[in-house]
Protein backbone atom coordinates (compact mmCIF):
# COMPACT_ATOMS: atom_id res chain seq x y z
CA UNK A 1 0.00 0.00 0.00
CA UNK A 2 2.89 2.23 0.98
CA UNK A 3 4.10 1.59 -2.73
CA UNK A 4 1.48 1.63 -4.61
CA UNK A 5 0.25 5.52 -2.80
CA UNK A 6 3.71 7.45 -2.45
CA UNK A 7 6.51 4.84 -4.08
CA UNK A 8 7.98 6.49 -7.40
CA UNK A 9 5.21 5.44 -9.65
CA UNK A 10 2.60 5.68 -6.32
CA UNK A 11 -0.94 7.30 -7.13
CA UNK A 12 -0.42 10.50 -5.02
CA UNK A 13 2.81 11.01 -6.53
CA UNK A 14 2.11 10.65 -10.40
CA UNK A 15 -2.13 11.95 -10.26
CA UNK A 16 -4.20 14.85 -9.56
CA UNK A 17 -6.44 13.53 -6.96
CA UNK A 18 -9.24 15.74 -7.91
CA UNK A 19 -8.99 13.80 -10.95
CA UNK A 20 -10.45 10.77 -9.40
CA UNK A 21 -12.78 11.53 -6.60
CA UNK A 22 -13.96 15.15 -4.42
CA UNK A 23 -13.50 15.90 -0.73
CA UNK A 24 -15.40 18.64 0.58
CA UNK A 25 -12.80 21.00 -0.38
CA UNK A 26 -13.73 20.26 -4.03
CA UNK A 27 -17.74 20.33 -3.03
CA UNK A 28 -18.29 23.68 -2.15
CA UNK A 29 -16.19 27.27 -1.34
CA UNK A 30 -18.19 26.93 2.09
CA UNK A 31 -15.49 24.58 3.40
CA UNK A 32 -12.57 26.48 3.31
CA UNK A 33 -14.66 29.53 4.37
CA UNK A 34 -15.11 27.11 7.92
CA UNK A 35 -11.83 26.56 7.97
CA UNK A 36 -10.69 30.21 7.75
CA UNK A 37 -13.57 30.91 10.66
CA UNK A 38 -11.67 28.23 12.51
CA UNK A 39 -8.47 29.36 11.99
CA UNK A 40 -9.15 33.33 12.82
CA UNK A 41 -10.52 31.70 16.49
CA UNK A 42 -7.27 30.12 16.92
CA UNK A 43 -5.52 33.29 15.99
CA UNK A 44 -7.45 34.72 18.63
CA UNK A 45 -7.24 31.99 21.07
CA UNK A 46 -2.89 32.56 21.16
CA UNK A 47 -3.18 36.03 21.22
CA UNK A 48 -2.43 36.89 17.21
CA UNK A 49 0.93 35.73 17.38
CA UNK A 50 3.45 37.43 14.84
CA UNK A 51 3.88 34.17 12.98
CA UNK A 52 0.49 32.68 13.10
CA UNK A 53 0.42 29.00 10.94
CA UNK A 54 -1.73 27.14 8.79
CA UNK A 55 -0.45 23.60 7.99
CA UNK A 56 -2.72 22.04 4.99
CA UNK A 57 -2.04 18.06 5.70
CA UNK A 58 -2.18 15.89 2.58
CA UNK A 59 -2.62 19.25 0.68
CA UNK A 60 -3.03 17.40 -2.84
CA UNK A 61 -2.50 20.39 -5.40
CA UNK A 62 -3.18 23.16 -2.26
CA UNK A 63 -6.45 23.85 -3.19
CA UNK A 64 -7.67 24.47 0.77
CA UNK A 65 -4.19 26.31 1.59
CA UNK A 66 -4.77 29.05 -1.34
CA UNK A 67 -8.66 29.21 -0.44
CA UNK A 68 -7.59 29.72 2.90
CA UNK A 69 -4.86 32.38 1.97
CA UNK A 70 -7.60 34.01 0.15
CA UNK A 71 -10.65 33.99 2.70
CA UNK A 72 -8.33 36.29 5.80
CA UNK A 73 -8.11 39.06 6.01
CA UNK A 74 -4.99 41.05 4.64
CA UNK A 75 -3.67 41.70 8.51
CA UNK A 76 -4.14 38.01 9.34
CA UNK A 77 -2.71 36.95 5.96
CA UNK A 78 0.47 39.19 6.23
CA UNK A 79 1.37 37.44 9.37
CA UNK A 80 0.23 33.86 8.51
CA UNK A 81 2.86 31.05 7.24
CA UNK A 82 0.79 28.66 5.17
CA UNK A 83 2.59 24.98 5.02
CA UNK A 84 1.43 22.38 2.09
CA UNK A 85 2.54 19.14 2.97
CA UNK A 86 2.09 16.93 0.62
CA UNK A 87 5.06 13.91 -0.56
CA UNK A 88 4.03 14.81 -4.42
CA UNK A 89 6.08 17.62 -6.32
CA UNK A 90 5.32 21.03 -5.85
CA UNK A 91 3.34 23.02 -8.76
CA UNK A 92 4.52 24.73 -10.93
CA UNK A 93 1.76 27.63 -10.08
CA UNK A 94 1.66 27.51 -6.66
CA UNK A 95 1.42 30.95 -4.71
CA UNK A 96 4.93 31.77 -3.82
CA UNK A 97 3.58 32.24 0.12
CA UNK A 98 2.72 28.96 0.19
CA UNK A 99 5.77 26.45 1.37
CA UNK A 100 5.40 22.88 0.40
CA UNK A 101 7.30 20.56 1.91
CA UNK A 102 6.85 16.21 2.47
CA UNK A 103 6.22 16.29 6.49
CA UNK A 104 4.80 19.22 8.72
CA UNK A 105 7.03 21.57 10.29
CA UNK A 106 8.23 21.48 14.05
CA UNK A 107 7.25 23.95 16.56
CA UNK A 108 4.52 26.14 14.77
CA UNK A 109 1.54 27.91 16.25
CA UNK A 110 -1.82 27.57 14.56
CA UNK A 111 -4.12 25.33 12.98
CA UNK A 112 -2.90 21.86 11.26
CA UNK A 113 -5.66 20.76 9.10
CA UNK A 114 -5.80 17.60 7.87
CA UNK A 115 -8.94 16.27 5.53
CA UNK A 116 -8.97 13.18 4.15
CA UNK A 117 -5.86 12.51 5.17
CA UNK A 118 -5.39 9.68 7.40
CA UNK A 119 -7.64 7.18 5.26
CA UNK A 120 -4.68 7.01 2.44
CA UNK A 121 -2.14 6.64 5.37
CA UNK A 122 -1.08 2.58 4.84
CA UNK A 123 -2.00 -0.03 7.26
CA UNK A 124 -2.29 -4.04 7.52
CA UNK A 125 -5.54 -6.13 7.14
CA UNK A 126 -6.03 -8.68 9.79
CA UNK A 127 -8.88 -11.99 9.41
CA UNK A 128 -9.53 -14.65 10.95
CA UNK A 129 -8.66 -18.09 9.86
CA UNK A 130 -10.21 -20.92 10.72
CA UNK A 131 -8.98 -21.62 13.83
CA UNK A 132 -9.54 -17.98 15.25
CA UNK A 133 -6.28 -16.44 14.98
CA UNK A 134 -5.89 -13.07 13.55
CA UNK A 135 -3.71 -13.68 10.68
CA UNK A 136 -2.20 -10.70 8.38
CA UNK A 137 -4.03 -10.48 5.04
CA UNK A 138 -1.37 -10.58 2.26
CA UNK A 139 -2.16 -9.21 -1.13
CA UNK A 140 -0.26 -9.78 -4.95
CA UNK A 141 0.00 -6.16 -6.32
CA UNK A 142 -0.87 -7.72 -9.41
CA UNK A 143 -4.36 -8.46 -9.35
CA UNK A 144 -5.24 -8.40 -5.58
CA UNK A 145 -5.36 -11.81 -5.08
CA UNK A 146 -5.20 -12.26 -1.60
CA UNK A 147 -4.28 -15.09 1.03
CA UNK A 148 -3.66 -14.81 4.78
CA UNK A 149 -0.03 -14.73 6.19
CA UNK A 150 1.36 -14.71 9.77
CA UNK A 151 -0.07 -14.23 13.00
CA UNK A 152 -0.55 -10.76 14.09
CA UNK A 153 1.67 -10.32 17.08
CA UNK A 154 3.22 -7.11 19.40
CA UNK A 155 1.78 -3.65 19.23
CA UNK A 156 -0.56 -4.73 15.79
CA UNK A 157 -2.36 -7.46 18.12
CA UNK A 158 -2.70 -4.49 21.48
CA UNK A 159 -4.57 -2.55 19.18
CA UNK A 160 -6.78 -4.71 17.43
CA UNK A 161 -7.56 -5.89 21.40
CA UNK A 162 -7.84 -2.43 22.17
CA UNK A 163 -9.87 -1.08 19.23
CA UNK A 164 -10.96 -3.71 16.91
CA UNK A 165 -11.19 -6.87 18.46
CA UNK A 166 -12.04 -9.94 15.70
CA UNK A 167 -15.28 -12.49 16.58
CA UNK A 168 -18.55 -11.81 17.69
CA UNK A 169 -19.51 -11.43 13.93
CA UNK A 170 -15.93 -9.08 12.91
CA UNK A 171 -13.64 -11.54 10.93
CA UNK A 172 -11.44 -8.69 9.13
CA UNK A 173 -10.28 -5.53 10.62
CA UNK A 174 -7.88 -2.23 9.48
CA UNK A 175 -5.25 -2.48 11.93
CA UNK A 176 -5.39 1.52 12.38
CA UNK A 177 -2.37 1.74 14.26
CA UNK A 178 -0.45 3.45 11.65
CA UNK A 179 -2.63 5.99 11.84
CA UNK A 180 -2.73 6.83 15.21
CA UNK A 181 0.74 7.11 14.97
CA UNK A 182 1.07 9.50 12.23
CA UNK A 183 -1.49 11.65 13.56
CA UNK A 184 0.07 11.93 16.78
CA UNK A 185 3.43 13.16 15.49
CA UNK A 186 1.12 15.68 13.74
CA UNK A 187 -0.32 17.36 16.35
CA UNK A 188 2.83 16.91 18.68
CA UNK A 189 4.32 19.20 15.68
CA UNK A 190 2.57 21.54 16.93
CA UNK A 191 4.11 23.93 19.71
CA UNK A 192 0.18 25.35 20.37
CA UNK A 193 -2.72 25.36 18.45
CA UNK A 194 -5.49 23.33 17.16
CA UNK A 195 -4.99 19.99 15.41
CA UNK A 196 -7.58 18.74 13.16
CA UNK A 197 -8.53 15.56 11.43
CA UNK A 198 -11.44 14.79 8.94
CA UNK A 199 -12.12 11.92 7.26
CA UNK A 200 -14.47 9.13 6.36
CA UNK A 201 -14.46 7.31 9.88
CA UNK A 202 -16.17 4.93 12.64
CA UNK A 203 -16.19 4.08 16.34
CA UNK A 204 -15.97 1.17 18.35
CA UNK A 205 -20.02 1.05 18.34
CA UNK A 206 -20.17 0.51 14.70
CA UNK A 207 -17.03 -0.57 13.26
CA UNK A 208 -17.64 -2.49 9.73
CA UNK A 209 -17.42 -6.77 9.97
CA UNK A 210 -15.90 -6.75 6.60
CA UNK A 211 -13.40 -3.65 6.72
CA UNK A 212 -13.31 -0.79 4.17
CA UNK A 213 -10.23 -1.01 2.32
CA UNK A 214 -11.34 0.38 -1.29
CA UNK A 215 -9.98 1.56 -4.29
CA UNK A 216 -11.05 4.82 -6.25
CA UNK A 217 -10.16 5.66 -9.91
CA UNK A 218 -11.56 8.50 -12.09
CA UNK A 219 -14.47 9.19 -10.22
CA UNK A 220 -15.30 5.10 -9.75
CA UNK A 221 -15.23 2.39 -6.99
CA UNK A 222 -12.83 0.07 -8.24
CA UNK A 223 -10.91 -3.19 -6.56
CA UNK A 224 -8.26 -2.22 -4.05
CA UNK A 225 -5.24 -3.75 -6.46
CA UNK A 226 -2.26 -1.78 -4.85
CA UNK A 227 -0.34 -1.40 -8.67
CA UNK A 228 -0.36 2.87 -8.50
CA UNK A 229 -3.43 3.03 -10.70
CA UNK A 230 -6.02 4.65 -8.00
CA UNK A 231 -6.21 5.52 -4.74
CA UNK A 232 -6.92 2.94 -2.15
CA UNK A 233 -8.43 4.38 1.14
CA UNK A 234 -9.99 2.78 4.16
CA UNK A 235 -11.98 4.20 6.67
CA UNK A 236 -10.79 5.51 10.10
CA UNK A 237 -10.98 4.13 13.63
CA UNK A 238 -11.54 7.71 15.05
CA UNK A 239 -12.01 7.03 18.29
CA UNK A 240 -8.24 5.22 18.49
CA UNK A 241 -7.12 8.68 18.11
CA UNK A 242 -6.16 11.77 20.25
CA UNK A 243 -8.78 14.31 20.71
CA UNK A 244 -12.82 14.74 20.29
CA UNK A 245 -15.14 13.15 17.99
CA UNK A 246 -17.48 15.22 16.41
CA UNK A 247 -19.52 15.07 13.06
CA UNK A 248 -18.86 17.06 10.37
CA UNK A 249 -22.48 18.31 10.42
CA UNK A 250 -22.05 19.19 13.82
CA UNK A 251 -18.59 21.06 13.16
CA UNK A 252 -19.65 23.01 10.17
CA UNK A 253 -22.37 24.17 11.93
CA UNK A 254 -20.34 25.59 14.79
CA UNK A 255 -18.68 27.19 12.49
CA UNK A 256 -21.41 28.99 10.06
CA UNK A 257 -22.23 26.87 7.40
CA UNK A 258 -25.81 27.03 7.18
CA UNK A 259 -28.34 24.85 5.58
CA UNK A 260 -31.59 26.91 5.86
CA UNK A 261 -33.50 27.83 3.19
CA UNK A 262 -32.94 31.82 2.40
CA UNK A 263 -36.61 33.65 2.82
CA UNK A 264 -38.72 34.20 0.20
CA UNK A 265 -39.15 37.59 0.89
CA UNK A 266 -35.45 38.09 -0.44
CA UNK A 267 -36.82 37.10 -3.75
CA UNK A 268 -38.92 40.39 -4.43
CA UNK A 269 -36.31 42.98 -2.62
CA UNK A 270 -32.50 41.16 -4.09
CA UNK A 271 -33.82 38.40 -6.73
CA UNK A 272 -29.93 37.91 -7.61
CA UNK A 273 -28.83 37.89 -3.37
CA UNK A 274 -31.40 35.43 -3.31
CA UNK A 275 -30.30 33.38 -5.50
CA UNK A 276 -26.90 33.40 -4.60
CA UNK A 277 -27.94 32.81 -0.71
CA UNK A 278 -30.03 29.68 -2.43
CA UNK A 279 -27.33 28.07 -3.90
CA UNK A 280 -25.07 28.69 -0.78
CA UNK A 281 -27.69 27.00 1.16
CA UNK A 282 -27.83 23.88 -1.44
CA UNK A 283 -23.95 23.68 -1.23
CA UNK A 284 -24.07 23.65 2.36
CA UNK A 285 -26.72 21.17 2.84
CA UNK A 286 -24.37 18.63 0.75
CA UNK A 287 -21.52 18.90 3.01
CA UNK A 288 -23.84 18.17 6.20
CA UNK A 289 -25.95 15.55 4.62
CA UNK A 290 -26.64 12.86 6.66
CA UNK A 291 -25.67 9.99 4.68
CA UNK A 292 -23.29 12.16 3.07
CA UNK A 293 -21.08 14.09 3.72
CA UNK A 294 -22.34 15.25 7.09
CA UNK A 295 -21.33 11.60 8.50
CA UNK A 296 -17.68 12.22 8.01
CA UNK A 297 -15.87 12.78 11.36
CA UNK A 298 -14.13 15.23 13.12
CA UNK A 299 -11.16 14.95 15.56
CA UNK A 300 -9.91 17.74 17.15
CA UNK A 301 -7.31 18.00 19.67
CA UNK A 302 -5.98 21.53 21.42
CA UNK A 303 -2.34 21.99 21.88
CA UNK A 304 -2.11 24.40 25.03
CA UNK A 305 -5.20 25.35 26.93
CA UNK A 306 -6.52 28.05 24.69
CA UNK A 307 -7.56 26.37 22.00
CA UNK A 308 -9.97 23.90 23.37
CA UNK A 309 -13.37 24.43 22.72
CA UNK A 310 -13.24 26.04 19.73
CA UNK A 311 -15.81 24.69 17.42
CA UNK A 312 -18.46 25.79 20.11
CA UNK A 313 -17.26 29.06 20.38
Amino acid sequence: MEDALYGPAGFFVTQRPADHFRTSVHVSGLFARAVAALLLRVDTALGHPADLAFVDMAAGRAELAQAVLRLVPAPVAARLRVHAVERAPRPADLDPRIGWSAQAPAGVRGLLFANEWLDNVPLDIARRDDRGTARYLEVRAADGAERLGAPVRGPDAAWLRAWWPLGAGADRAEIGLPRDLAWGEAVDSLAAGLAVAVDYGHTAAARPPYGTLTGYRAGRQVPPVPDGGSDLTAHVAMDALRGTVTTQRAALRALGVDAGRPPLVLASTDPAGYVRALAAATEAAELTAGGGLGDFLWVTAPVGPRCADLLTA
